[in-house]
């Protein structure tokens, strides 16, 4: 049996970078924006056509072949792609909504005579656009014998109208130079998210229709449209979201779902990151403590990043760090909020953890510095993310459904020893609240919060190391599906498919065979070697 290790240093540390960094700044991709490639012609679905070579209209929506949707950069794996156009109606509950379009492409099979249910792939977020997460299915083999299909969720990258809003970027950016929860750092942060709205609303965008039921919609269209009579579905991180959304409102002509990284609609909001936060650092501090050599070096892990968060809460740190492609030097803030937020994504690089926090508390805070601030200075983080559909979601879906007294409890439950002005801000989602006062979206009817039931075949896939979306989630979403078969990799951080061999694995093997996907790689799966310093 092969021996699947966790990912080596460099593959995780490029995994963090190209890969989710939380909820609110989405799984980001890399590189320049490409010239879009060409339509190629379709192979049989065994519906009697090929998919994406003709033009097919269900009431107001419709599918037009045609060139691929642009990237940021090349994707060498969109080459053979079919692509075309899907017109929906921006807002279904207004006959006089005017049309968008959403881009496609198609990626067809690497077998010679393809399995006739397609896999269509979910991205995460909210806000990433699938179409630019091509590689990543890719990569794992979904492709195997299965068309793979790819659009972008309204309001995405590649779709028309892009709700991008640079300026939130551009603020992330220079924020890392600021007190992560000072009350002016609030008032700065609220300012641009409003100029995001303003400028949205300017341009006549229907703020209140980017959301999981019109997304939902768009989808079920879209199988249609392609003639597709059975599909089936893969969702990784917000993606996941949506994936069940998709599933309570249109299980008509699913085969089965794979979700990666678990966000439940019915619970998701500030409350469950704090608790996700918890379970990613305790299973990674848990490593380091049965490891005897990382326990010895770094006794009490999760005792001393407890520490680091007080103190740097009551007393912030200040430092200056180069980071590639900037010539200048960059202004880092340290405080307890910025810790916690870089701890969240740090899972993703578990092997430097221990060491860079006992840096830290030795008075050496350059390491984590350069991580938090390269993650918001980066190109891949400007300009790819939708902030309109995600304060859509975000505003309709989950401020309306959870008070800030229940989120502050879940975070005094999850971490009773962190100050209250930690705890006001959940991980991934800071300042939410008043961001959300002034996106001015109406509540979405609180049926959005139904958990999903059915007997749809289901896989849950979770990391043992998930800080975003905690592996408690996986068995609580099959408590209500009847056929989910409920998987957590262990030492893997947020979105396991993107970097453990393993999970790609069963993935594969779950569309084969959704009764009964392989899972005996995860027998052989070793923790990672944790880095020992002087």
């Amino acid at each position: 049996m092969t021996r699947h290790r966790a990912p080596s240093r460099r593959r995780t540390v490029r995994r963090l970078q190209a890969t989710s960094a939380g909820m609110a700044t989405g799984l980001l991709v890399t590189g320049l924006l490409a010239a879009p490639a060409q339509a190629q012609s379709g192979t049989d679905t065994g519906t009697g056509a090929p998919i994406g070579t003709a033009a097919r209209t269900v009431g107001d929506a419709g599918f037009e072949p045609g060139p691929c949707p642009k990237t940021p950069e090349p994707i060498e794996e969109l080459e053979g792609a079919r692509c075309g156009t899907l017109t929906v109606p921006e807002n279904r509950a207004k006959p006089s909504s005017r049309t968008i379009k959403l881009g496609v492409a198609i990626v067809p099979a690497a077998a010679d005579t393809p399995k006739p249910d397609p896999i269509v792939w979910l991205a995460g977020g909210p806000g990433d656009d699938s179409v630019g997460e091509a590689k990543m299915a890719i990569d794992g083999g979904l492709n195997r014998d299965r068309d793979v299909i790819f659009m972008s969720q309204r309001g995405t990258y590649s779709a028309d109208p892009a709700l991008l809003c640079r300026n939130i970027d551009q603020f992330n950016a220079r924020a890392v130079g600021l007190v992560y929860g000072a009350p002016s750092t609030e008032r700065l942060h609220v300012e641009a998210t409003k100029a995001c709205r303003d400028q949205l609303a300017g341009r006549g965008v229907d703020l209140s229709a980017y959301n999981d039921t019109e997304s939902a919609a768009d989808y079920a269209d879209l199988r249609t449209a392609l003639g597709i009579k059975q599909w089936n579905m893969f969702g990784i991180s917000y993606g996941t979201h949506l994936a069940l959304v998709y599933t309570r409102l249109h299980p008509e002509g699913l085969r089965s779902v794979g979700i990666d990284g678990i966000l439940p609609p019915s619970s998701a909001g500030s409350a469950l990151t704090w608790s996700s936060a918890r379970q990613g650092f305790d299973g990674l501090f848990k490593a380091c403590a049965e490891q005897p050599a990382c326990n010895r070096r770094y006794p009490n892990l999760s005792a001393t990043f407890d520490r680091l968060v007080r103190d740097l809460e009551a007393h912030p740190v200040t430092t200056t760090v180069t980071l590639p492609g900037n010539p200048k030097p960059v202004k880092v803030v340290l405080d307890g909020g910025a810790l916690v937020n870089w701890m969240t994504s740090a899972t993703h690089v578990a092997p430097q953890v221990p060491r860079a926090l006992d840096e830290l508390a030795h008075g050496k805070p350059q390491r984590i510095a350069q991580q938090w601030a390269g993650g918001k200075l980066s190109p891949q983080a400007m300009g790819r993310v939708s902030h309109g559909l995600a304060y859509g979601i975000f505003c309709s879906e989950w401020t309306p459904y959870e008070s800030q007294e229940e989120a502050l409890q879940g975070g005094q439950e999850a971490f009773p020893s962190f100050p209250r002005s930690v705890l006001a801000q959940a991980p991934q989602l800071t300042f939410l609240r008043p961001d959300c006062d002034v996106w001015k979206v109406p509540a979405a009817p609180r049926t959005i919060r139904d958990v999903t039931r059915g007997d749809i075949p289901t896989l849950a896939l979770s990391g043992g190391f998930d800080s975003q979306t905690g592996a408690d989630n996986g068995p609580y979403v099959a408590r209500t599906l009847s056929r989910a078969k409920v998987v957590t990799v262990p030492y893997e951080p947020h979105v396991v498919f993107a970097s453990s061999e393993c999970a790609q694995e069963i993935t594969v093997s779950f569309f084969d065979t959704p009764a009964a996907p392989k899972t005996g790689c995860l027998n052989s799966l070793e923790p990672p070697e944790f880095e020992i310093g002087p």
